[in-house]
């Protein structure tokens, strides 16, 4: 860390500026840091990670033919295309790359499943850079308070676990931090007079009898950069409706802070007009991604608010964000968080010193805005931890202070009690990364590899995968609560036939009757039994089922050459599947333990005899 002048109150300062060479070599090493995450993570966390993302892109890619799974949701027109268009323009990269190349179908498989991963990584080295800068803006670029933000979201678990994920949350939040760093604070924040006594200390303007002096004058028009903060704001907006919570926020208490007509007149004409470009483009993208006119934010709100879709995927307590959504986010950074909440919204503000008056008035801005958005949220009966995790790189901001002063100058002044709690809270985040990304719920991954390797392995059986022979197909019945696994993304081959049990919620039904309202899978899992019994074909001869299409005929499904199911369903389905000439074949470890009791345990798959190679 690069040594600090004190400014003759105790209070460390730094040198100013920061070169071009040196923010390039940053963001270089924060790129191959967060491909190092992405290419290694080997977990499962959300579905929405491969369904709200990687399968509407992949079916935009290569179309209905390549069998990706269309959820109601875009169905419904729910989603802004925005995100998926993003990732698929990387998959027909990464064809277009793979046919160049001529690699094999396993090689050209391989290069799909990491191309979206290699995007993302991006995305989530930008938010760590941009949360830096935007430390660095106003606490310095070499304080230790900017590089404790630094290290803060480098060893952050979350950000290990989420940031490389293709959630449009992570997305989310490297547009808000884009646009927070390029956000126009000084234009706004910067004091327009302060008063001098004789003894020359400073006095704040309500002294009015008194000599005053200008500090700065904001006369400037609103600064180029704020059309690009805006830009982003406004995606982000488009991308996550919520989002908006962050931004009203924000510039309610800018312009409450101002009180300066031609200023907010300024203010509003460039949101404006920004916010009418990205609307304008969306509904461009949406139209073509459709193929009808489309307004996903209203449509998103109208079913998860109005008409309370979102219930139907879990109902949180209000106080949720509280007490587990902020304490999972923050891990062991939350009480520096929870001191630097406070600081930022209590401190005294030094009129004297303008540097120091948009610091602490940006801090409290920021403070205020974490606290309407999780209080809004909290409002909402869905409730999920990564609905709050743009506000992560803010909390990070607010925490480094506390967290410098803390631990600042270690490990050059050796205290043992605070080296030791420094290494244990590291030891701690480094577990709680580790675990999460490479054991907890890594089965549902690992067996969609196993399963695609499985169908390679008949490709290289019959010839097809160097070009000589017809490829066969392969095909596999999910017996798993719907959505546990990723899908297309990772199965790859449209010639894998596979089907899973759903789960669409019921639109058409009154609040009355979705009360009592089954998806397919519930009604599965009440009786494993009878549902066999009434919705599988009876038992095919030995050879197993080579299907062009797993559509269920008349109600029923043919039995496929590959059941995937959790350990927990062993005991039930054990002796059905023997009777119909099935057994295990693959085994992999999943979780220690899971908030659900359908998905507790390994995963299983079995194989139809006559399915299994020699």
């Amino acid at each position: 860390m690069a040594p600090e002048a004190n400014d003759g109150r105790g209070r460390r300062r730094v040198r100013k500026g920061q070169g071009t060479n040196t923010l390039l070599l940053w963001f270089t090493g924060l790129v191959i840091f967060r491909l190092v995450d992405a290419l290694s993570i080997k977990t499962f966390f959300q579905p929405d990670e491969y369904f709200q993302s990687l399968e509407p892109a992949w079916h935009s890619a290569f179309g209905a033919e390549s069998k990706a799974w269309i959820t109601w949701e875009w169905r419904e027109h729910l989603r802004s295309s925005i995100h998926p268009l993003l990732f698929a323009s990387v998959y027909k990269a990464a064809a277009s790359l793979s046919d160049m190349l001529r690699l094999r179908s396993t090689q050209r498989a391989e290069l799909l499943i990491a191309a979206p991963k290699l995007l993302q990584a991006l995305f989530a080295a930008t938010t760590d850079f941009f949360t830096y800068r935007f430390s660095a803006t106003f606490y310095g670029p070499q304080s230790s308070a900017a590089l404790a933000t630094l290290l803060l979201t480098v060893l952050s678990p979350w950000q290990w676990f989420a940031s490389v994920r293709t959630l449009s949350n992570s997305l989310e939040t490297t547009l808000t931090m884009v646009a927070l760093c390029l956000w126009p604070w000084g234009w706004f924040l910067e004091p327009r007079k302060a008063n001098t006594v004789q003894d020359g200390s400073p006095r704040p303007e309500r002294n009015s009898n008194l000599k005053t002096r200008t500090l700065s004058e904001p006369t400037g028009p609103l600064p180029n950069q704020a059309y690009a903060s805006l830009t982003a704001a406004a995606i982000a907006c488009v991308l996550r409706p919520t989002n908006i919570m962050v931004w009203a926020t924000i510039s309610i208490a800018l312009v409450a802070k101002t009180r300066d007509l031609k200023k907010t007149v300024d203010f509003a004409r460039v949101t404006l007009l920004c916010g009418a470009m990205v609307l304008a483009a969306s509904m461009a993208m949406d139209r073509s991604f459709y193929g009808t006119w489309a307004f996903p934010p209203l449509r998103f709100l109208y079913f998860n608010v109005v008409q309370s879709l979102a219930v139907f995927y879990g109902n949180n307590r209000p106080d949720y964000y509280f007490t587990e959504g902020l304490p999972l986010l923050l891990t062991t950074a939350l009480p520096f968080a929870a001191v630097g909440m406070w600081q930022a919204l209590s401190k005294r503000i030094d009129y004297a010193r303008p540097n120091d008056f948009v610091e602490k008035q940006t801090r409290f801005v920021l403070a205020l805005a974490v606290i309407t958005s999780v209080t809004a949220l909290s409002v909402i009966s869905h409730k999920e931890v990564r609905f709050i995790y743009p506000l992560l790189p803010i909390l990070h901001i607010l925490a480094s202070r506390p967290w410098a002063n803390s631990f600042y100058p270690l490990p050059f002044t050796v205290n043992k009690l605070r080296l030791f709690l420094l290494l244990i809270g590291l030891a701690a985040n480094v577990g709680i990364a580790a675990y999460t990304g490479y054991v907890h719920q890594r089965g549902v991954v690992d067996v969609m590899h196993y399963l695609r390797h499985e169908h390679e392995g008949q490709l290289a059986l019959s010839g097809s995968i160097s070009g000589s022979g017809a490829e066969p197909n392969t095909t596999i019945g999910f017996l798993m609560p719907c959505h546990s696994t990723p899908w297309r993304s990772h199965l790859v081959h449209p010639r894998i036939h596979a089907w899973a049990l759903t789960c669409e919620p019921p639109l058409q039904l009154t609040l009355e009757k979705r009360e009592s309202y089954l998806d397919e899978a519930d009604v599965f899992y009440a009786n494993p039994k009878l549902w066999i019994t009434e919705n599988m074909k009876p038992t095919p001869g030995k050879a197993p089922a080579k299907q062009d299409s797993v559509e269920a005929e008349g109600g029923q499904r043919a039995w496929p050459e590959y059941i995937v199911l959790f350990e927990q369903l062993q005991t039930v389905m054990d002796d059905i599947l023997k009777v119909r000439e099935y057994r295990e074949c693959w085994r992999g470890f999943n979780t220690h333990w899971h908030d659900d009791w359908r998905r507790q345990g390994d995963v299983v798959v079995y194989c139809r005899t006559s399915a299994l190679r020699t």
